[in-house]
């Protein structure tokens, strides 16, 4: 079975690579010739756990390509994936003018029955926008060709998307055809046999399950950093809290650690879109748009502990900083907290000297000479007044505390992630601050 898939950003290139470690073959097709030359050297733009050995072992296989032609990929084609962006437009709502060109150009160039999936985040009603797109460019070209369109959502966490691709707790697509279900069902053959359940419905449910779910886990974040602030307040502990809560099955442990907020490609945006599509509906989604109010003073949350320690005038002071993607095991850095805690401290006159294991590439791309670049962990805390933990990077877990006295200034740690135990803090004579818990102040 061939395959093409338009768009070799995290979806596209994620899951046509998985796709064609089933043994589809798979054609990758970007206008970025630059990307194209890159993958076909065996470089992979962005980072993720698997990938890249992935990528290589299929392309030497013959079963994964990368080309900028989408005429070339459509050949023999039995499904092409719609994997291109859709950014957030001024006023919050998807813009779909990438996903309604390649649809467009699809029309120009099908000449076979297959069936058009849309792999990228839409709104509901998208799949519709792209089967009129194709028919328009049809009857511009006096053409009958048969198709169908389909959705077929992702589901991928940035730091495990391979497996997530690969081991799916469901798979969830949209038809409106016993064809395409057919051919979709082939083409997850090897997902089916390994038990993982494909869930077929209407496309309009199809694409209201991708926003539906992420905007309940960005609820569920949101709702456990409230909770943690209020915590602080009455003298909890959000630690215990959150064991309490996670317990009980009808709310479960996942998405309900506090920290500074989320961030991301998917979260912030689809929050975004859902609510733009809900108030165009005559509706108002109170929830998630509190949701949104909430994660956004969630980032800043870390800046009033810094002041509330130093004072108001953080004019001179120096601050540590490890992690600046939005979480680890990506160096994603969109929507990352990150940007607005440094956006904060440089607005008060404070430095920032950073450190984070993937992402210093793409911050240096974002964020320039704004901020000094640490060599590693310890090398961030040297001559700084307090280290600001963001991202909770595997290694920054056990550190050597005892250098770490030794390069800050004071010994004074603000943790946006709770990856230290206050009790531990207490004994090493820290100042320490987190989310949620009582502070330790020596």
């Amino acid at each position: 079975m061939k395959i093409s898939i338009v768009g070799t950003g995290y979806v596209g290139l994620v899951s046509g690579t998985c796709f064609s470690q089933t043994g589809v073959d798979v054609v990758c097709v970007d206008v970025n010739e630059k990307k194209i030359e890159m993958l076909n050297n065996g470089h992979v733009p962005i980072y993720e756990p698997g990938l890249e050995d992935m990528i290589k072992y299929n392309v030497e296989k013959g079963r994964l390509t990368f080309t900028t032609s989408l005429s070339e990929s459509l050949v023999d084609a039995e499904a092409v994936f719609i994997a291109v962006g859709t950014p957030p437009d001024e006023d919050g709502s998807a813009d779909l003018k990438y996903v309604l060109g390649v649809a467009r150009e699809i029309g120009r160039h099908i000449d076979h029955y297959m069936v058009i999936v849309t792999k990228s985040t839409v709104p509901v009603g998208t799949s519709m926008k792209v089967k009129a797109a194709i028919q328009e460019e049809l009857r511009l070209r006096k053409a009958d060709i048969p198709f169908d369109v389909a959705s077929n959502p992702e589901f991928l966490k940035e730091g495990s998307a391979v497996d997530d691709f690969l081991k799916p707790d469901r798979i969830v697509v949209g038809i409106e055809s016993h064809e395409a279900e057919k051919t979709m069902t082939r083409l997850y053959k090897a997902f089916l046999l390994n038990g993982h359940p494909i869930l077929f419905m209407d496309i309009a449910s199809s694409e209201m399950t991708k926003y539906a779910a992420n905007s309940m886990l960005a609820t569920k974040i949101s709702f456990m950093n409230d909770i943690a602030n209020l915590c602080e307040l009455v003298g909890a502990d959000v630690s215990m809290v959150r064991k309490g809560i996670g317990s009980d099955a009808r709310i479960g442990n996942k998405f309900i650690y506090p920290g500074t907020g989320y961030g991301g490609s998917c979260f912030p945006k689809d929050v975004q879109a859902l609510v733009r599509t809900a108030d165009e509906h005559g509706h108002s989604l109170d929830i998630l748009k509190a949701v949104e109010a909430v994660n956004y003073r969630q980032k800043e949350v870390l800046v009033g502990k810094i002041k509330s320690h130093f004072g108001a005038d953080l004019k001179g002071l120096k601050f540590g900083m490890w992690g600046l993607s939005f979480k680890p095991k990506t160096d994603d850095m969109r929507e990352a907290p990150s940007l607005v805690i440094i956006d904060k401290l440089i607005g008060e006159g404070a430095q920032v000297v950073a450190y984070d294991p993937v992402s210093m590439e793409e911050a240096h791309r974002i964020l320039g000479d704004k901020i000094t670049f640490a060599k590693d962990e310890y090398d961030a805390c040297i001559d700084v007044d307090a280290l600001i933990i963001v991202t909770e990077w595997p290694e920054f877990r056990m550190p050597n505390f005892r250098v770490i006295e030794k390069l800050l200034k004071t010994k004074t740690i603000f943790d946006g992630r709770n990856i230290y135990e206050p009790e531990e803090m207490q004994e090493l004579k820290f100042n320490y601050y987190s989310i949620g818990r009582k502070p330790v102040k020596i």
